[in-house]
């Protein structure tokens, strides 16, 4: 069976069932090789894997797989759950679902499995979310038994030291938890930590974004392994020889405890997500190529087709290897001939792989849905000879600006371009992110065309750079910043009185009351803020700003929401903000401290709503931005949960909290605020019963982040082009719009 670009080696299901012959034999090559195509060089009779069953449940990416002993099965997946697969009794080897775990309240990583011991006696599971979470299930009930805060981001790996639980995140810490509470924790990486294992040995290994991994004892860091080009993202212990690492560089290591490199393994042609081994010897990646490969003595022995991203692999002790991909199925493959699935199964099987690569088909490197419709070719170029390649049926065309006469002339169709390595190709001295094979017709010699995305970014925004992509710039924004502008005072006045009356008659609480004279005051705030076209001239006394604080301070939680109303719109005053600004920097912070009051449980809608829409008008002050970076973390930790709240305008304040932050910490280059600021806005993303413009705002805050390029590395590892691709598929279309926009700055 042929490959687009030459012969698939080895077995694959497809391969076996369709060609039923045996491949070209091809020239040895050295170890830790696979031929220019990315495929895999000799394998040994003994190993061909075959599909053995197919797990159906999750409803969205399978993302981590943890192996229960030799009963069972956990899977994590984004649709939040984690899902455990048990043998089935009347055909063992089958699996079948026993138990759903639900907790995480954003899409589920990292897994650990709790060997069954007196505390857990049919066995635990550990895992860590996207939600900054690790949480502890006991297998017997199915209930959540631990939840351990403490992480600032997504929890990326979790451990278990005897019976501590060892936990990495994004947040560039690793942290120790024993008996449900955390015992330490330090700054592993100066990036994000992508994974932490235990050695048999007892020492931990951590590895990061910033491409190396640590080798700890302790909190002590005994060396620092270097040779990966890019993130390293998934570690193994190799037993007897050492730990195995897996990169965004594409390639599988092995490395000595002592950092030398003993084998390099290369044949992805995409990121390597996971890494497994076996008491065999053998070796599985997962990788974002689509395949899983399986690798002996640092050679790939076996490469395994799926129909989407493989997020993790695992090993099972009798050999068979576990497979999570992106289409949401977990995948079972065996050596074992009497485990193999039905003929009509593997049928099945080969038919959505074909689907699937129909769906991906690409025009000289490039998908072909990707590509701008004939639309494009209605905006005029920018200089002579400027190129566009557009779709047009189930082909690529290319075309070039004619500045003379104002036109695209057609050059020809795209019938060739790069193959899926990852190296970028010369074209007359100069790299390009394309180099295309155009068929000019009329006999003429195939031209080469060269493309670099930023043109065909240009092409899907019609903007004439990058920097101006219209998505990233919502039309009501100043500055690329929202306010909340409007307030119903007569509303706000009436229920301050109403509130005053209640306290009146409390006898233990009449001493918290305002005076009639100081409710007189609040109307003449009230009457000043109304006065818009007096902003300029009009003054507030001391008196009057202490005032709302006495009450913000004094008066129950319930009752201080329309205060924080009056306070929003105050900071929208110029001389309003600044005689507030110096309440907010003496000792006695009182934004910090009315903050810490509205988030303490039980949290009020109308407390939440009004503080964040007060957070968020404090950004209109640049002499405020200094605070808002100092205590960003805080702020946006204290709010952390009001992205799901059931409560619309709650969902949509926050997201313009989260959108605000981006700019300004965007313009103070402030690459950890970035990271904290991305992570919320994914999270945003992410859930389901979002209102339209909150959606819109977050996404807003993911591309400007990305565009900006300091943690742009970090959405990649967040699999921000999913969030991307359910965003470009929505019926409303400023979210379709930037989710385009998004996917096209992955690229």
């Amino acid at each position: 069976m042929e490959h687009n670009l030459g012969f698939k080696c080895l077995y694959s299901p497809s391969l076996e069932i369709l060609s039923g012959g045996l491949l070209p034999t091809r020239p040895p090559q050295k170890r830790g090789t696979a031929d220019k195509f990315g495929n895999c060089i000799g394998m040994p009779d003994a190993v061909e894997y075959r599909l053995s069953c197919e797990l159906e449940g999750h409803a969205d990416d399978v993302r981590g797989i943890c192996v229960c002993g030799n009963e069972a099965i956990a899977t994590s997946s984004r649709d939040r759950t984690i899902r455990v697969w048990s043998l089935d009794p009347s055909d063992k080897p089958k699996y079948s679902a026993s138990k759903i775990l639900l907790g995480h309240s954003s899409f589920v990583g990292p897994l650990a499995w709790i060997s069954p011991n007196d505390e857990f006696p049919e066995g635990g599971i550990v895992s860590g979310g996207m939600d900054t979470l690790v949480l502890v299930w006991d297998l017997k009930s199915g209930e959540k038994v631990q939840t351990l805060k403490g992480h600032q981001m997504q929890v990326t790996g979790v451990a278990l030291d005897n019976s501590d639980i060892v936990s990495s995140s994004v947040d560039c810490t690793l942290r120790r938890w024993r008996n449900g509470q955390a015992t330490e924790f330090w700054e592993a990486h100066k990036a994000a930590v992508q994974a932490v294992i235990k050695l048999p040995s007892g020492e931990l290994v951590s590895g990061s974004s910033d491409t190396t991994l640590k080798l700890w004892k302790g909190r002590t860091c005994l060396h620092t392994f270097v040779g990966h080009t890019d993130t390293v993202r998934g570690l193994a212990v190799m037993p007897g020889l050492g730990i195995l690492s897996a990169s965004h560089d594409g390639s599988v290591k092995l490395w000595a405890i002592s950092g030398q490199v003993l084998l390099d393994m290369v044949g992805h042609t995409s990121i390597v997500y996971s890494v497994d081994s076996h008491v065999s010897g053998l070796v599985v990646s997962g990788s974002e190529d689509s395949f899983a490969k399986i690798w002996k003595d640092g050679v790939c022995v076996q490469s395994i087709e799926h129909p989407g991203c493989v997020w993790d692999a695992k090993f099972l002790e009798n050999g068979d290897i576990v497979t999570a991909c992106s289409d949401g199925v977990v995948r079972i493959w065996t050596v074992h001939s009497d485990r193999i699935a039905e003929p009509l199964e593997l049928e099945s099987y080969v038919s959505k792989l074909s689907q699937y690569k129909c769906s991906r088909k690409r025009v000289g490197g490039l998908k072909l849905e990707d590509l701008p419709g004939l639309e494009a070719l209605q905006i005029p170029g920018t200089s002579d000879g400027q190129t566009k390649v557009v779709r047009e049926g189930d082909n690529g065309v290319a075309y070039a600006w004619n500045l003379i006469d104002q036109k695209w002339d057609k050059i020809g169709e795209v019938v060739d371009g790069p193959d899926d390595s990852m190296k970028r190709p010369v074209l007359d001295g100069i790299e390009y992110d394309y180099v295309f094979d155009v068929d000019i017709g009329d006999g003429e010699p195939i031209r080469k065309l060269p493309y670099n995305r930023s043109e065909f970014i240009l092409q899907n925004s019609g903007q004439k750079g990058l920097q101006s992509v219209t998505s990233f710039r919502d039309p009501y924004l100043a500055k690329g910043m929202l306010f909340f502008d409007v307030a119903q005072f007569d509303g706000i006045l009436k229920k301050i009185s109403e509130f005053n009356n209640t306290l009146l008659s409390d006898l233990e609480k009449k001493n918290l009351s305002v005076t009639e004279v100081e409710i007189s005051r609040l109307g003449a705030i009230v009457k000043i803020l109304k006065d818009t076209s007096h902003y300029h001239c009009s003054t507030f006394a001391d008196a009057d700003i202490a005032l709302l604080l006495k009450l913000l301070k004094s008066w129950p939680p319930a009752m201080i929401f329309p205060v924080i109303d009056i306070l929003r719109m105050i900071i929208l005053h110029p001389d309003g903000a600044t005689t507030l600004l110096n309440h907010v920097e003496d000792e006695n912070d009182i934004l910090m401290d009315m903050i810490k009051k509205v988030t303490s449980i039980p949290a009020l809608p109308a407390n939440l709503l009004t503080s964040i829409r007060a957070v968020a008008n404090l950004f209109k002050n640049s002499f405020f931005h200094n605070w808002l970076q100092k205590h960003r973390s805080e702020i946006l930790d204290a709010f952390s949960t009001c992205y799901s709240s059931s409560n619309k305008n709650v969902q949509l304040s926050y997201s313009t909290l989260i959108l605000n932050y981006s700019v300004l910490l965007i313009e103070k280059k402030d690459e950890e605020g970035q990271s904290q600021v991305l992570s919320a806005a994914l999270e945003i993303a992410e859930e389901e019963n979002l209102e339209v413009d909150s959606k819109f705002r977050a996404l807003v805050a993911i591309g400007s982040l990305m565009l900006e390029g300091l943690v742009k590395r970090i959405a990649l590892d967040f699999d921000v082009g999913n969030i991307a691709k359910v965003a470009k598929a929505s019926k409303v279309a400023k979210i379709a719009e930037v989710g385009a926009d998004i996917e096209l700055l992955t690229k």
